[in-house]
């Protein structure tokens, strides 16, 4: 069977042998919306559990809207132009403001590719940098005692807004809402708790769980805290059409977005698979390994202990930041990286993201495709890299017997699976 895999920006077609084929696992393709800036403009005046956003700027002279990053494949140039509307017409002035988090800034080409080039061109646009003590405000700490450093722009502005897209994460439960908050304009300090082992390792802090998870419940305190005045969130379907709008308190109206992905995404399975074949979404998703872990970890639910993970992921930007490289590439085993990161006082940037690779790597082998990261670096990432998706099959049918079963995630993390009815 020929399978396309979302991968990069064209797809990757592969083949699939028939005879162990136990599932393919798609997300439900909801209906896209025909106009959604006519539907936006329309729940703007009408948003969940809080006034009209019109209503709510009055008496606002200045306000910061937040974007997320390149990572992310939310349509900023369809649903800024009806916020930037509603704000222009009350003379407020605008920041946008974008949600890196930890990551690099967003800027150049990139920048316009994200934005559109006519909203670069008019309105104030910043880079989110979370290491940079003159850019952040500190607001306390949390119920749990942790510090909470969050960007001062966002903060200063009279009137406060995020944006995002709701997608399963492979942390959080659900992306959007909160998140916009932290981690992404939220400081190093405020990251070194969200990201620690205490919250990385709860069996909760996985894809498709809101209750429970301490994740999202850090996120979301964090975001009280800093004060969110209005959201939009939408929902996409694997073509990256707008499949719901979602607009007004943060918390009812995410509430309501997670409802709406959770059923498009959940896939139910027959049983875990001793092969499964995945992605890390197609473009922007998977422009670097870092990411790509995200498609790793999502799988995890499909495939057995000691199953074998194949994903296939562009990486055009290759490994990821420097650190997350050096983190890698100077690892020794699983046991002493966790027992590293589990001393008091220790944190480095990014070393969640080599946390959840080691999660992934404690259940299944993981082999990957990609013309984006030679060979020879993939193996000091501690994965195997192989030639084609059909050679790795071939690879771990040889390990798994004739009887191995095959499951096909061609989107990747946007895909919540789990066995049963």
């Amino acid at each position: 069977m020929k399978i396309t895999l979302d991968y990069g920006e064209s797809g990757l077609e592969v083949n699939i042998p028939d005879s162990h084929l136990l599932a393919i696992a798609q997300q439900k393709d909801e209906p896209a919306i025909d106009d959604p800036q006519t539907v936006l403009r329309q729940m703007l005046a009408r948003p969940i559990g809080v006034k009209p956003l019109a209503e709510i700027c009055r008496g606002c002279s200045s306000a910061c809207i937040v974007v997320s990053d390149k990572t992310r494949p939310v349509p900023n140039t369809m649903i800024l132009p009806p916020l930037l509307e509603v704000l222009d017409n009350l003379h407020i002035k605008t920041t946008i403001l974008v949600a890196c988090g930890m990551h690099t800034p967003t800027e150049g080409k990139v920048l316009e590719d994200l934005l559109g080039k006519e909203i670069v061109s008019r309105y104030r646009i910043i880079n989110h940098l979370g290491e940079d003590e003159r850019e952040l405000k500190n607001l306390g700490t949390t119920s749990k005692g942790a510090p909470v450093f969050v960007n001062r722009h966002y903060l200063e502005a009279d009137l406060r807004i995020v944006t995002g897209f709701i997608e399963p994460h492979f942390m959080a439960g659900f992306s959007g809402g909160r998140k916009a908050i932290c981690p992404g304009i939220s400081g190093a300090e405020t990251m070194k708790y969200a990201h620690s082992p205490e919250l990385m390792e709860a069996p909760c802090s996985s894809s498709g769980i809101i209750p429970g998870n301490p994740f999202h419940e850090f996120s979301l305190e964090v975001a009280k805290m800093a004060r969110v005045d209005f959201m939009v969130n939408v929902t996409l379907r694997r073509d990256k059409k707008i499949t719901g709008i979602f607009t007004g308190d943060l918390e009812k109206a995410h509430a309501e977005g997670v409802a709406f992905c959770n059923k498009q995404a959940r896939v139910a399975l027959p049983a875990e698979a001793d092969i499964v074949v995945t992605t890390n979404a197609g473009y922007p998703l998977d422009q670097d390994l870092y990411q790509t872990v995200k498609g790793m970890v999502c799988a995890l639910p499909a495939v057995k202990d000691g199953g074998t993970i194949i994903i296939a992921s562009a990486c055009s930007r290759g490994i990821g930041s420097d650190l997350f490289r050096k983190m890698l590439f100077e690892m020794r085993d699983v046991d002493s990286f966790m027992a590293m990161i589990k001393k008091p006082g220790f944190f480095c940037i990014d070393q969640w993201e080599v946390e959840e690779l080691i999660k992934a790597k404690r259940k299944a082998d993981i082999k990957i495709y990609t013309t984006g990261v030679p060979a020879d670096d993939l193996r000091k990432c501690h994965v195997d890299p192989i030639p084609s998706v059909e050679q790795g099959i071939k690879d771990a049918l040889r390990k798994h017997g004739r009887n191995a079963r095959i499951t096909v995630i061609p989107s990747g993390p946007y895909v919540i699976p789990y066995i049963g009815g």
